[in-house]
């Protein structure tokens, strides 16, 4: 039927409405004759007859046609069908059930008027109404078999996007377990729209969120996912670049948890608003336990301030700057046991003129070989080449310079070790989308640090959240998804694009990042993103049809071919909220169907979430302004003293003196 219909799609338009036209007239025939047959005294009585007619429906009376009413009916109708095939229609078709129930509805119509030729009434009367419902019951048929005709043939001349070869099973149970995340969705199986289930069976694979702007991640996929895993008990981490988004829904879902449940404490970093602000240093001198600490801690700086210097490591300014930067550190770290080891007195560390700064670096063995190249070039007096050693480090961190910042990174009310089963924590760092070149270094100096410290055994399961990923440097995230599986470390970066994830990162490490994560989600994108997420998919087998026309007759072809599942032009045009995506199994749940290109509905929960009026984030403390400013001269004050106690117990000391780089002549402990 397929294969003939086919062929009458790709006929000459002439010859097709000729065959439209010749069936109609069948049909209409044939439904004269029945009514001339058996309303003849009707038609007696109206002065309608004549002895050749009444001849030739004699004839026909003889060959069978007339033996019962339904058969002349039903042939009349079959024609009326063969008339509608391949009659395609643009409108959208209405449900298979309504199609039924109209079609049946004008079937009874159409062959029950034989009831009235039962009545015992006025022939020409009785004529009259047979004749009015014989032909009401035929147009309530033609419309009903209109639809039908455009479902049996929708998809073959009409699909021009081959959405129709283009779809595939995918999962409709939702499987239960632990850990187990769920979303809602609805899918287009052939012609067929069903229900379906995208279950993310193994979080801890990581999940990578691919959308441009407006195409749905926030709202379809980071949203569910911060609900359940506050649901699931999990200790979470949320980066909020557009403040105060995802902060605020994930303060709302935390206090929407049942009574009774276990409730991780809710700490947020907002550098902006600092009484809606706990502090934390991220230099915290008990996660530096040694030299590597620190240049880890040094590289996710720099490397954030100016991400260029990450494809240009082994620079001789790239490397400087960065050793320059590690002994700082541990000198902090180092001094007084790490009671000034923060970002900020780090900051005013480094602009200590060269006599003091380089003599008091070198004053712990450790910094012996990072700070050599600096002191040989100031003792040999080439003061360009140390100039641009030490600005390479200097100006960048100018931009940290500031006392907002300064007040909340110089206390703890937190640590970051958010999965530690003594103190579970969900923490919230805000950014700023105006300011990301200043408070990303910040972030991403905390999630370097924080990546370190959760990636460990007998943690509770923990979940991160990375929306636009991109925009911080988290030097350890490929190594925190290769490995932090068995430690329960769930992540979930979203971007908006590979090419902008390869710009931040470089080509290599973007690459890694893309690749690792066993989870994929992809809304709308275009170029080599949606190149790379179609060849994930794979191909499936296809119809293909190839018809021949020529002036005798048409001949159809039809075959099978492997193709791609989603090809990368139907990801470049997908809607918001519509989604493609792989997901992956685990030993416990195996999977047969991975894949999945389906609009994801929102769960019920987190729409009245989102209708409900939005409580506001707590107030952590009233600190005024004057206790920022006293906090940032009395970090300025306590670099310069010491500096000054560590340069005055060198000169002092018989084993510290020889370290000394030169001696200079005074020095101003003013601020």
């Amino acid at each position: 039927m397929s294969a003939y219909l086919s062929a009458m799609q790709a006929t000459n338009t002439v010859q097709l409405k000729s065959i439209r036209l010749i069936c109609v007239g069948c049909c209409a025939g044939l439904l004269g004759l029945h009514v001339y047959y058996y309303c003849h005294l009707a038609f007696a009585e109206w002065g309608l007859t004549a002895a050749i007619p009444d001849r030739f429906i004699s004839h026909f009376a003889q060959s069978g046609l007339f033996t019962h009413r339904c058969t002349s009916k039903l042939l009349a109708l079959f024609f009326l069908g063969l008339s509608l095939i391949g009659n395609n229609s643009d409108a959208p078709l209405p449900p298979r059930r309504q199609l039924i129930r109209r079609f049946a509805v004008a079937l009874g119509v159409y062959l029950g008027s034989d009831l009235l030729l039962y009545l015992v009434a006025d022939p020409a009367t009785l004529a009259s109404f047979y004749i009015l419902t014989l032909l009401g019951g035929l147009a309530l048929l033609y419309q009903s078999l209109k639809p039908l005709a455009a479902r049996l043939t929708a998809g073959i001349p009409n699909d021009i996007f081959n959405t129709r070869n283009e779809s595939f099973p995918q999962v409709e149970r939702r499987i239960e377990g632990p850990f187990i995340f769920h979303f809602r969705g609805r899918y287009r199986l052939r012609s067929q729209k069903r229900d379906s289930h995208i279950n993310l069976v193994d979080i801890f694979r990581g999940l990578l969120v691919m959308g441009t702007p407006g195409s749905g991640k926030t709202r379809y996929i980071f949203r569910p996912l911060i609900h359940q895993s506050l649901e699931y008990g999990m200790a979470v981490f949320v980066y909020d670049l557009k403040y105060d988004d995802l902060t605020r829904f994930t303060w709302q879902s935390l206090q929407k948890i049942k009574k009774g449940a276990p409730r991780p404490a809710f700490f947020a970093l907002n550098f902006d608003d600092f009484t809606r602000s706990h502090r934390c240093n991220p230099l915290d001198p008990a996660g530096i336990v040694d030299v590597s600490d620190a240049a880890e801690s040094a590289r996710t700086i720099l490397f954030s301030l100016n991400k260029r210097w990450i494809e240009q490591q082994g620079n001789f300014f790239v490397d400087s700057a960065i050793n320059f930067f590690t002994a700082s550190i541990w000198f902090l770290r180092s001094y007084e046991n790490g009671r000034f080891c923060t970002l900020p007195h780090l900051i005013e560390l480094i602009q200590t003129d060269y006599d003091r700064l380089f003599s008091v670096l070198r004053s712990f063995s450790e910094n012996e070989s990072l700070i050599n190249s600096f002191v040989s070039a100031y003792k040999n007096n080439t003061m360009e080449q140390l100039q641009g050693q030490v600005d390479s480090a200097r100006v960048p961190l100018a931009a940290l310079v500031s006392p907002n910042l300064y007040y909340l990174l110089s206390a703890n009310d937190f640590t970051l070790d958010i999965n530690n089963p003594k103190a579970p924590k969900v923490i919230c760092i805000a950014s700023n989308p105006q300011k990301t070149h200043v408070y990303g270094a910040v972030v991403s100096l905390f999630v370097s640090r924080m990546l370190k410290l959760v990636n460990k055994k007998g943690g509770v399961p923990c979940h991160l959240f990375f929306d636009e990923f991109p925009s911080i440097t988290a030097l350890g995230m490929s190594q925190t998804l290769a490995t932090a599986r068995s430690n329960k470390v769930a992540v979930t970066l979203g971007i908006q694009d590979l090419s902008q994830l390869r710009a931040a990162y470089g080509r290599d490490p973007a690459d890694a990042l893309f690749n690792l994560p066993g989870n994929l989600i992809s809304s709308q994108v275009s170029g080599d993103s949606a190149r790379l997420v179609s060849e994930r998919f794979g191909r499936i087998l296809q119809e293909k049809s190839s018809v021949s026309t020529n002036s005798r007759d048409s001949s159809t072809n039809e075959s099978l071919q492997l193709d791609l599942a989603v090809p990368a032009s139907k990801i470049a045009t997908l809607s918001s909220g519509e989604f493609v995506g792989i997901t992956a199994d685990s030993p416990d749940h195996p999977l047969d169907l991975k894949t999945f290109h389906a609009r994801i509905l929102l769960d019920p929960v987190i729409q009245k979430l989102e209708q409900q009026p939005s409580e506001a984030i707590p107030v952590v403390k009233k600190a005024a302004a004057v206790n920022v400013e006293e906090t940032f001269k009395r970090i300025k004050t306590e670099v310069l003293e010491l500096v000054e106690a560590r340069f005055e117990f060198m000169l002092r000391d018989d084993h510290s003196r020889d370290l000394i780089v030169r001696k200079s002549k005074g020095f101003s402990l003013k601020l």
